[in-house]
């Protein structure tokens, strides 16, 4: 499994990083996690091929983690001129927000007819769906964004990761991430507490009891890029793990 890093910014681009979309590799399937409003400059500038991408899986429903949907769609539709069917999969409400943000940024473009299949599928929390040759299990998290949000932890092919998306801690985190092989955790800030998303020092804590095999840090502030901890592994754009 190669999970490549497309974006790792927070939602204001801090560090000059594209918003939140990890493209994930393996023999029989590639998929995203996350699809920020950046995520299609990413994939031309990092040479993913979009028409390849067989599913999304999404977080939670705000912009910087599925603001690029639209330009997805419509580069599936105008320019790549796919054929094959797109699976995006992420929180209840997931039709009519999509709809809505297409409309809100492209008027017309949640109806027009398209040469491929859309496939929206609506995720329960903690009920282990397959999709695509991927199992996805959503755990709630705390991050308001109009939609439940969530922790995803996904199985394919004998490899498993999980991404906590946006949070504070919640004890839902070590189910999410148990002994996982990647554990790619939102890091906003070094120490200093910030409601609904993560700091290091209280993700830290809690590591030991996750069992992660390893750990990357994402979705980094300037107060936590400023200062990454020795011995941390930081998410960089374009940057590859092997599994």
């Amino acid at each position: 499994m190669e999970v490549r890093v497309l974006g790792c910014g927070d939602a204001f681009g801090s560090g000059g990083r594209f918003n939140t979309c990890f493209h994930i590799t393996t023999p029989a399937t590639r998929f995203l996690i996350d699809c920020g409003a950046s995520a299609l400059i990413a994939m031309r500038r990092f040479g993913v091929e979009p028409n390849a991408i067989q599913t999304v899986f999404l977080t939670h429903l705000h912009g910087d983690h599925f603001g690029g949907l639209p330009f997805l769609i419509l580069d599936a539709q105008l320019v790549s001129r796919r054929t094959a069917p797109l699976t995006i999969v992420g929180p209840s409400t997931l039709r009519e927000r999509l709809a809505a943000l297409m409309e809100a940024m492209f008027p017309g473009s949640s109806t027009v007819e398209r040469r491929f299949d859309l496939r929206l599928i609506e995720l329960g929390p903690e009920m282990p769906t397959e999709v695509d040759g991927v199992t996805v299990t959503a755990f709630p998290v705390r991050h308001p964004s109009g939609a439940p949000s969530y922790a995803l932890r996904l199985a394919c092919e004998g490899r498993t990761l999980c991404y906590t998306g946006d949070t504070e801690w919640v004890d839902a985190l070590y189910p999410a991430g148990r002994e996982v092989d990647l554990l790619i955790a939102e890091a906003y800030t070094a120490e200093r507490p910030v409601r609904y998303h993560l700091d290091w020092a209280t993700l830290r804590k809690h590591l030991p009891a996750m069992a992660a095999k390893s750990v990357l840090l994402t979705h980094m502030s300037p107060d936590m890029l400023d200062r990454i901890p020795e011995g941390c592994t930081a998410a960089e754009d374009g940057g590859v793990i092997l599994l």
